[in-house]
């Protein structure tokens, strides 16, 4: 009775651990396509920071699933005690570090408040300044999302003019309205905006927009998280069972 439950574990782990290898592989082939395909993709990839990395995070988790589900299943087939073991160890790294990130979100997730990003908006916007990081990263944010600040272009009353600009008004560039919402995009009126003329501006803090945008999305990938890890504790007592079973 003990061997049949032994083998019965065995096979559902190899069946199970080979779904992981071929989504693995499948996601590493989508990420290697995505970043040399030849055809002019990558090109609309590259020039969208958020897809950019995206592919690289796509091709990084291919590569661990592939890696992942080859330990699985060749340490299931074989009852390799040391491969199930390399199996166990990896899938408890992951196990802990989705862990520690679950933990740390919680810890830190007050800091994500509204008054927070105001601060550090006021604090470290540059405007129309793309070599800095967090500024080139706000106005990426705001073209995409068409919206203006975390509360509306009142955030940005406090920040200094440009040294060229005459204009009362403070709202920047990528708070105007476009045609098409990208960096390419043609304006829709550009001096009205600037001059302060609300018709032609986005007029929606992105705080609010973002919120709305990702709700849904935050409590599916909360609820596919705790499968995850649900999976990875069962992976995990499964290969230490089929371990200790092997003579």
């Amino acid at each position: 009775m003990e061997g049949d439950c032994l083998s019965c574990m065995k096979y559902l782990m190899f069946l199970f651990n080979f779904f992981i290898f071929l989504g693995g592989a499948c996601l590493l082939g989508l990420g290697i396509w995505v970043i040399v395909d030849p055809t002019g993709f990558r090109e609309i990839v590259a020039a969208n920071p958020l897809l950019f990395t995206g592919a690289y995070i796509m091709l990084a988790m291919g590569a661990m699933l592939f890696l992942l589900g080859f330990l699985g299943c060749c340490g299931a087939i074989r009852e390799n005690k040391c491969l199930l073991l390399f199996f166990f160890m990896f899938i408890l790294l992951i196990f802990l570090a989705e862990l520690s990130a679950a933990i740390l979100a919680f810890i830190f997730r007050e800091n994500l408040t509204r008054e927070f990003f105001t601060k550090e908006l006021k604090k470290h916007y540059q405007r129309n300044n793309d070599t800095d990081v967090f500024s080139s990263t706000w106005n990426s944010v705001m073209i995409t999302f068409a919206c203006c600040g975390v509360n509306g272009p009142e955030d940005f009353e406090a920040i200094p003019h440009l040294p060229y600009s005459s204009l009362e008004k403070a709202t920047p560039e990528a708070c105007c309205q476009r045609e098409l919402q990208s960096r390419e995009g043609t304006f829709v009126n550009k001096e009205a905006c600037l001059s302060g003329i609300e018709r032609f501006q986005n007029r929606q803090g992105c705080y609010t927009v973002i919120l709305n945008s990702f709700e849904t999305y935050v409590y599916l990938a909360g609820a596919l998280a705790i499968g995850v890890l649900a999976i990875e504790l069962f992976a995990m007592i499964f290969a230490m069972c089929l371990f200790r079973g092997i003579q």
